[in-house]
C-alpha cells in the first residue's frame, strides 16, 4: 500500500535515523543494534571481500567491527556521519587483520571466488578482473585500502582521511602512488612490456 507523503524506505537508513540507533546501543538495545547490522552488514562485505576474497575474513572483521559498535556506541558524538565512523572501525580492524595474515594461498583464494561467482562466464571479464586483483594484492595495505575505500565504497578524500586517521594530503598520496604501481603493473600481467614514465 503506497501512502503519499511519506518518507522513502531508504529514509531508514539516513544519517538521523543511524544516529538514534547508536544513542540505543548506547542503551544496549539489542533490536537497534540488530537494525544496524543488517543495514552495514552487506556493505561492510562488499568492501572486505574485495580485500581478502574469504567469507571467513569478511565475517570476523564484521563481527570484530559490531563488537566495537556495541561497547563504544555512547562516545560517538557525531563529529563525522556515522557511517564513516563505522567503516573506520571496519578499517583498523580489517588493516589487522591483514597483517597478521599477510598471504592468502591460491587454494583458497580459487574457492572464494568460486563461492562468489554468480553467472559471470565471460573469460575476458574473469582475467580482467583476476589482473586488477594481482595487481591490486600487490599493492601495500594502506594504499590498497584507500584505493577500496575511495572507488569501491564512494567515500570522499576527506571521508577517508577520517575513517584512517590520516591527514588528506596523506590520502591523495596514496592514491597517488597507488594508482602508479597499478599502471605500471596491470599492463605486465596482461602480458604486454609495463610502460616507462615519462
Amino acid at each position: 500500500m503506497v501512502h503519499t507523503g511519506m518518507p522513502n524506505p531508504t529514509a531508514q537508513t539516513s544519517e538521523p535515523h543511524e544516529s538514534r540507533l547508536l544513542q540505543r546501543i548506547a542503551q544496549h538495545d539489542r533490536r537497534a543494534f540488530e537494525e544496524l547490522y543488517n543495514a552495514y552488514h552487506r556493505r561492510l562485505a562488499r568492501f572486505l571481500m574485495r580485500l581478502a576474497p574469504r567469507y571467513d575474513f569478511a565475517e570476523e572483521v564484521i563481527n570484530d567491527t559490531f563488537f566495537v559498535v556495541w561497547n563504544k556506541a555512547g562516545e560517538f558524538r557525531g563529529a563525522s556521519r556515522v557511517s564513516t565512523w563505522i567503516m573506520g572501525i571496519a578499517y583498523r580492524r580489517a588493516l589487522r587483520a591483514l597483517r597478521d595474515e599477510r598471504t592468502l594461498s591460491a587454494a583458497d583464494r580459487r574457492l572464494a571466488e568460486d563461492a562468489g561467482a554468480d553467472s559471470h562466464d565471460s573469460t575476458a571479464t574473469a582475467e580482467m578482473q583476476d589482473w586488477i586483483g594481482q595487481a591490486m594484492d600487490g599493492l601495500p595495505e594502506e594504499q590498497r585500502l584507500t584505493l577500496e575505500l575511495a572507488y569501491f565504497m564512494g567515500h570522499s578524500c576527506e571521508e577517508i582521511a577520517t575513517i584512517t586517521g590520516c591527514a588528506v594530503g596523506t590520502v591523495k598520496a596514496r592514491m597517488f602512488h597507488a594508482r602508479e604501481k597499478l599502471r605500471i603493473a596491470l599492463p605486465s600481467l596482461g602480458g604486454s612490456p609495463p610502460r616507462s614514465s615519462p
